[in-house]
């Protein structure tokens, strides 16, 4: 076969395919575009998740009708003015976003330079279909209509408006996070979801779009070496999520989601967080535009870096010097029956046989140097004293049971039981964590988990397209005896929560299990995502870390990990318990 040039119109949606994935990706290059025409406000409108409508106002420069012709071709851009493609400080430059857009829906193109009269071009597909004179205010309107109509093969693989418009909140939140001194709006369907003033810290940006808590439970990032200079908000550990989609990552003002980024801030948290758990930072780093490389990604969301080991090397210090700065700080406040177990020390009584507590004033001292240091201080408290169970029936043998008897617990977190051949330590939230999962999988095989009603139904808050999640698997998680609503826009309401779990708290489980839905892919099967969400369910019913159980919990607890399936391994696969056999412990001590 001979070698042909393409045709012009083919050629476009090839770029396309590059540049124009799904609605998102359209709107980040429009939004991208207004953001350096300098532009004070940026208004958008969306209309079935942006396969309908994507609208982009702004008050930028604007163009010339000349100008306007040029912005339409490919390969014509006023954002890289010399040669040097190396130093680009832009947004973008590839010069192919708006023919590429024009290729595959039915695009308006206005815009008025200040002091001129405004004009308008309207392409359908890749044909000029109507040009002329319009009024607006200074600045630049982009409307992409009925995306991909005309490319059937290229729509069939779009998601739900719902799914659509998720991807695309997501695009406006990291672009107007990057650039907190622009305002920015977002409509979806006649319903204002996003409205922030232009002028506004890096700060409160940032938890404007994404937490509003986040402002109390995060500390400020702040280090430069050189001329790299990395700045903006850790949350502290306890404010974490079940997803990483709280992630915000900037380079130079352009929203990143690259892996030497992810991986650094993944290790600054490591010794934190547990693997399933992830922090919510948004970062920004500043950098020359040499030692950077913004072009080996056709959305420009991976970068290169000259000296990557520096740049991983800061975010993990940043990371941890802020940490560091955090102290004890917690997002969670203290349960109030820990508060309880705050109580002074009773003086201990004499102890039978004529013989007195050292530390009595009632006991005269035995020897007179210590009545003389006695006597300089009026009062002692006797030293704290480990509290024991009353042993109203002997313990219990441990040959009977493969996990032995509970003989105490360490750190609040770990039982210690003897078993016949040996010592088994278990994790206490690790095994009932196990436990609580395969007590749901059974009720689910009998049918349905019972649900236990809420006294007074509460109200979590959430973001749109995690309620929208939810709301589309209302009955699948009935079927884990979890009763939700949705009630409003950004909210739903539990009225009923799995009776297996308890008294727990409901607003951490629906906001985990909205990152977990979000965190799936489509092609899961729904057994699969059930699996997940009974996980999620189940860690959040177990038993703690940090609390106290009593000898007659423990061995509970020992005896129903002997006979439940999988009770060796967590959820999340790490072991529930090891043992220590006699021979182990013998060579501890040098004994063998």
């Amino acid at each position: 076969m001979s070698i042909r040039r393409l045709p012009e119109h083919l050629v476009n949606r090839i770029a396309a395919g590059e540049v124009v994935e799904r609605p998102a990706s359209a709107l980040k290059e429009l939004v991208e575009n207004a953001i350096d025409a300098r532009s004070t406000r940026i208004d958008i409108r969306l209309s079935g998740g942006g396969i309908d409508l994507i609208d982009v106002s702004d008050d930028g420069c604007g163009m010339d009708p000349v100008e306007m012709s040029l912005a339409l071709e490919r390969h014509a851009t006023s954002k890289l003015p010399g040669d040097d493609i190396e130093n680009v400080a832009t947004m973008g430059f590839r010069g192919e976003a708006l023919p590429s857009i024009a290729s595959v829906a039915r695009l308006s193109l206005e815009s008025r330079v200040r002091g001129a009269d405004g004009w308008r071009r309207a392409v359908d597909n890749g044909e000029l279909v109507d040009e002329g004179p319009a009024a607006l205010p200074p600045g630049t309107r982009l409307r992409v209509e009925a995306l991909f109509e005309k490319v059937p093969a290229r729509r069939k693989f779009l998601r739900t408006p719902r799914s659509e418009y998720a991807a695309a909140l997501d695009v406006v939140k990291r672009l107007a996070m990057a650039r907190p001194d622009i305002g920015f709006s977002l409509e979806h369907d006649g319903r204002r979801t996003i409205s922030v003033p232009p002028g506004q810290s890096r700060p409160e940006r940032v938890a404007a779009l994404t937490d509003r808590d986040l402002a109390e439970n995060s500390i400020g990032v702040d280090l430069a070496r050189g001329d790299y200079v990395l700045g903006g908000v850790a949350g502290i550990p306890t404010f974490n999520r079940g997803a990483a989609d709280h992630q915000y990552l900037f380079v130079n003002g352009r929203p990143v989601k690259d892996r030497l980024l992810i991986g650094a801030v993944r290790g600054a948290y490591a010794d934190f967080l547990a693997r399933d758990r992830h922090p919510v930072v948004a970062l920004f780093l500043d950098l020359p535009p040499t030692e950077v490389d913004v072009n080996v990604h056709p959305a420009k969301t991976e970068v290169r870096f000259r000296d990557p080991a520096l740049v991983r090397g800061m975010i993990v210090s940043g990371l941890r010097r802020a940490l560091d700065e955090a102290g004890h700080r917690s997002a969670q406040p203290a349960a109030t029956d820990a508060l309880g177990l705050w109580q002074a020390e009773p003086l201990a009584p004499p102890v039978s046989g004529g013989s007195m507590p050292l530390w009595s004033h009632d006991s005269g001292p035995r020897d007179h140097g210590f009545a003389q240091f006695n006597d300089r201080r009026p009062s002692f408290s006797p030293p704290p004293m480990a509290r024991a169970e009353p042993a109203y029936a002997p313990l219990p043998e441990s040959t009977s049971h493969p996990l032995g008897v509970a003989r105490g617990q360490v750190n609040k977190t770990y039982i210690v039981a003897e078993a016949e051949d040996g010592l088994v330590i278990v994790d206490q939230h690790a095994a009932h964590e196990r436990l609580v999962l395969e007590r749901m999988r059974r009720a689910l095989d009998g049918g349905t988990v019972a649900s236990q009603a809420l006294l007074l139904p509460e109200v979590v808050e959430l973001e749109e397209p995690a309620c929208d999640r939810l709301e589309e698997r209302l009955t699948e998680l009935a079927e884990f005896g979890l009763d939700l609503e949705r009630f409003g826009p950004n909210a739903v309401l539990v009225r009923a929560t799995p009776a297996l779990l308890g008294n727990g708290d409901v607003k951490s489980l629906v906001t985990d299990l909205a990152d977990e839905l979000a965190a799936f892919d489509q092609a899961l099967l729904l057994k699969e995502k059930l699996e997940a969400v009974a996980g999620t369910m189940a860690c959040h019913g177990s038993v703690r870390a940090g609390r106290v159980l009593s000898v007659a919990e423990m061995n509970a607890l020992l005896r129903e990990m002997e006979v439940t399936p999988h009770s060796g391994q967590c959820n999340h696969g790490r072991p529930t318990w090891i043992k220590l056999a006699h021979g182990d412990i013998e060579k501890l001590f040098g004994r063998r």
